[in-house]
């Protein structure tokens, strides 16, 4: 009867419930625990294997290339940072408001770091997200005009829970990015949330895009539904003891 179950169960691809099967009916067996215990247990098994399969799937289609948490953050180190504030970010109803989170700040101040963790804890609590670094999702717009599929792109990336855009600064830009960026920005504005990090502050913004009319539409919405912190602290990429080398947190 246990190997009918587990091809049974292994047809239905209820994989927890395989994995805990003979556990639980030795248990059962052993306890004289009632057939509805043994069902349940074996249905919190695989409701947790699911929740666990959606986290690791969530974790990484985010493409986060850094494992940085909240947790990990130097704020002792950093005093240009609120650590109430980012605290009272991580519970995310920022993210429940559709607003956006502009981090400003120079090279080095933890910009980066702070999108990533709260782009994580995003993640670990059911939303779905995606971190990009500015250059390449400006260029994965731009290759999509090429095969005309921008408006299936803009609408994937419009699913996303949260999109973290990262060092939106000194960028290499065609008007067809820029435009295709702009859209973007407009699609997901009031309906999704965003993080930008940027070392530059929005006056130079015009100066980078070079399309004052997009600016100002785009500045104007980010004044309503947006965050901005700016981070004037020191640097947090001190060298390593013994190499030489910095530990970059953006």
């Amino acid at each position: 009867m246990n190997q009918k179950l587990h091809e049974l169960l292994t047809q239905l691809h209820m994989k927890g419930m395989a994995g805990a099967l003979d556990q639980e009916i030795q248990r059962a067996e052993r306890e004289a625990i009632p057939a509805s215990e043994v069902i349940y247990r074996l249905l919190l098994e695989e409701q947790a294997y699911r929740r666990n399969q959606s986290l690791l799937y969530r974790l990484e289609g985010a493409k986060i290339p850094w494992d940085w948490t909240l947790k990990s953050f130097p704020f002792d180190k950093q005093p240009g940072v609120s650590k109430a504030q980012i605290n009272e970010l991580s519970g995310l109803a920022f993210v429940e408001r559709k607003e956006n989170i502009v981090f400003i700040g120079n090279p080095g101040t933890g910009k980066s770091g702070l999108a990533i963790g709260l782009l994580r804890q995003a993640l670990l609590s059911g939303y779905r997200g995606r971190f990009y670094h500015a250059q390449d999702l400006l260029d994965e717009l731009y290759a999509s005009l090429a095969d005309r599929s921008s408006a299936k792109l803009i609408r994937r990336l419009c699913r996303y829970d949260l999109l973290v855009v990262d060092e939106v600064g000194y960028l290499s830009l065609k008007p067809e990015q820029v435009n295709a960026f702009f859209k973007l920005m407009g699609e997901r504005y009031g309906k999704k949330s965003t993080i930008l990090t940027t070392n530059l502050d929005y006056p130079e913004w015009y100066d980078l895009f070079q399309r004052k009319n997009l600016v100002d539409a785009l500045l104007d919405r980010l004044n309503h539904y947006c965050i901005t912190i700016r981070i004037d602290g020191p640097s947090l990429r001190a060298p390593t003891h013994g190499k030489g080398k910095a530990a970059v947190k953006s």
